[in-house]
């Protein structure tokens, strides 16, 4: 039988993670042996070699050792909410939620949702990762948080998903452009003008789509990886852009740019919250789920949507 501590397996994944035993050494505030002696014991205990050492480049995982780092972080995550659940219920909430967020819409919806949540559990640390929607996908498919705040569309239908509100897609204008005149705008119009493009994995396809569902093709003159290039772009005259999410002022004009809505009956994702099935839930995720369904319930998203224009 394998017999671990927990020390031991703490060192063993920062080497993976950080892919450096003097790295490892550095954030863990020890010396680079004892990271070695970490490695070297595990390794013998378990009979195989989980890290190639590369000569001035550091260590690397072999394939057998990416499959043991995701089972050891998968325990000490399991570890560390065992201790916070443990806390609570003395009455201490304390702990880590690790969660990752769509970066576009991260400074919108993550201060709201967080607000309420860690003043209610003044003991909880924020762990939070920014990234495209494929990326933090792989991040909660991996175990490598407890909560992604995404739209549903790059979920399979296997994994729980708390809708928090209905994205649907607005037109961004340079607050100087005749169409920022009009209260909605079609695509049509859109596509008679340059596209500044959010060039995204899922992103790009989502946007370029609602076009091509109208038979229409956008020309796109530029295109960044960066909303707030988008809006800085847009706001600078360089042309017109399509995004999901903004604030009453962005609506306004006050950035230089406006936000209007789209006349065509666009597809509009959902944005909310993921987590994964078929494991037992730490009670600071299902506390945050449910703090979030008391935000959204209480129309705590309202202000970052553009609605339909109704018909006549």
């Amino acid at each position: 039988m394998f017999q671990f501590t927990m020390k031991q397996l703490r060192y063993v994944e920062a080497a993976g993670r950080l892919g450096s035993i003097a790295n490892a050494a550095g954030e863990l505030n020890i010396s680079q042996s004892s990271v070695t002696a970490a490695i070297d014991g595990f390794e013998e205990r378990v009979g195989y070699t989980i890290f190639s050492r590369m000569p001035a480049k550091g260590i690397v995982a072999t394939p057998t050792g990416r499959e043991v780092l995701t089972l050891v972080r998968g325990f000490l995550d399991q570890a560390q909410h065992f201790a916070s659940d443990l806390a609570s219920i003395a009455g201490t909430s304390t702990g880590v939620l690790r969660m990752a967020c769509y970066v576009t819409v991260a400074p919108y919806v993550i201060p709201g949702m967080l607000r309420s949540f860690t003043r209610n559990n003044p003991g909880i640390r924020i762990d939070l990762r920014e990234g495209d929607m494929v990326s933090i996908n792989e991040l909660l498919q991996n175990g490598e948080v407890d909560l992604a705040c995404t739209f549903d569309g790059m979920l399979s239908e296997r994994t729980p998903f708390l809708p928090l509100f209905e994205a649907r897609p607005f037109a961004v204008l340079a607050a100087d452009h005749p169409l920022a005149l009009k209260q909605a705008v079609t695509l049509a119009e859109l596509c008679e003008m340059p596209m500044v493009l959010l060039d995204l994995p899922a992103s790009r396809e989502y946007f370029l789509d609602l076009f091509q569902s109208q038979g229409l093709k956008p020309k796109i003159s530029h295109s960044t990886r960066s909303a707030e290039s988008v809006r800085g772009l847009v706001a600078g005259g360089f042309g017109f852009s399509i995004l999901n999410v903004c604030t009453p002022d962005e609506v306004r004009g006050r950035s230089g740019f406006v936000c209007r809505p789209l006349v065509d009956d666009a597809r509009a994702p959902q944005l909310g919250v993921a987590h994964l099935d078929g494991i037992r839930m730490p009670k600071v995720v299902s506390s945050f789920l449910d703090q979030c369904r008391i935000f959204r319930d209480e129309g705590g998203f309202h202000h970052l949507t553009l609605n339909r224009p109704a018909s006549n």
